[in-house]
């Protein structure tokens, strides 16, 4: 008898271990440093509806909007490092350190990434009256009257301010800036004719090139948009350098145990590809990524580098 119970608590032990060990045994919050309705809210409650399902724990999707993502960001990097406490971190995670020098974080050194899972690119697109029809005719415009044509922007700093930023820098033109005070006063801009052209992110152009509201110049990707194949590309045009998206991706705080990220990125990688959440996200104008921790690193490292030298060469200041 006593050695049957030897064993069968032989036997029990490894079951305990790993009961003992089993991740995440509480819920898991991903704080989306933007308000909800976005492109990066949608990912993270589709991912997280997916995610609850694989670990039987609850995952809540907390929005902390302000200061640019910033605040939202901070409470991540000061989380503890135990996976408990993700960001839905997107392209201004990159941006922001060109733009605002005092952040209480820092974008590379102070998170561990996980896994890069969505994109979209931004569309270069001007009002009909516009005279160029395409890049080249842009471009030589451009050229003919330096600071002729104008580009608005959802604001300084934005997105769409640092992508003309740099497609001014690569095509050596000059373009006159009009910030407005966010996406929807810009689109709003450029469709009424107020101002000539400017980037939008492709969930926000397509259906206005479709609809021949705004005419479609070319995709700032390395990679033709597939809601837009017949639009070439910025690099085939002769203009590589210039691609300008956003993406949206998953980061926890620096120091996160390498066993702790692989497994993220597992169950990360295994939500994203169930059909369900592929057909969502796409629906959200969105196109499915799985970049995996190391390569998301070095992007991070290699973006923040890009977007302050736009900013420097461009000589942009934060209102």
């Amino acid at each position: 008898m006593r050695r049957r119970a030897l064993l069968l608590a032989g036997l029990a032990a490894p079951a305990v271990a790993r009961a003992q060990t089993t991740w995440p045994d509480r819920a898991v919050r991903i704080v989306v440093p933007y308000a909800p309705g976005g492109p990066s809210d949608i990912l993270a409650r589709t991912l997280g509806a997916a995610l609850f399902e694989a670990w039987r724990q609850p995952v809540v999707i907390e929005n902390r909007p302000g200061a640019g993502s910033a605040i939202g960001t901070e409470v991540v990097a000061r989380a503890a490092p135990d996976g408990h406490t993700l960001l839905l971190g997107a392209t201004a995670h990159v941006m922001n350190p060109a733009l605002m020098p005092r952040l209480p974080f820092d974008p590379v050194r102070d998170f561990t990434a996980i896994i890069n899972a969505a994109f979209h690119p931004m569309v270069l697109v001007e009002h009909p009256a516009v005279p160029a029809r395409d890049v080249a005719e842009f471009v030589a415009l451009a050229r003919a009257t330096p600071g002729g044509l104008t580009m608005g922007s959802a604001g300084v700093g934005n997105a769409s301010h640092l992508a003309t930023a740099l497609f001014a820098g690569v095509a050596g033109i000059e373009l006159t800036h009009v910030p407005f005070t966010g996406a929807a006063p810009a689109q709003a801009a450029i469709l009424a004719g107020q101002v000539q052209a400017g980037f939008l992110d492709s969930t926000v152009a397509v259906p206005q090139i479709r609809g021949g509201a705004l005419r479609g110049l070319a995709v700032a990707d390395a990679k033709r948009w597939r809601e837009l194949p017949e639009l070439p590309t910025l690099a085939e045009l002769g203009f590589a350098g210039a691609e300008a998206g956003s993406w949206y991706g998953i980061l926890g705080p620096a120091g996160l145990p390498q066993a702790r990220v692989l497994q993220l990125h597992r169950d990360m990688l295994a939500a994203l590809r169930l059909p369900a959440v592929r057909a969502r996200i796409i629906a959200a104008g969105l196109d499915p990524l799985e970049t995996g921790p190391e390569e998301f690193q070095a992007q991070l490292g290699a973006e923040v580098a890009k977007w302050t030298r736009v900013v420097r060469e461009a000589g942009i200041r934060p209102d």
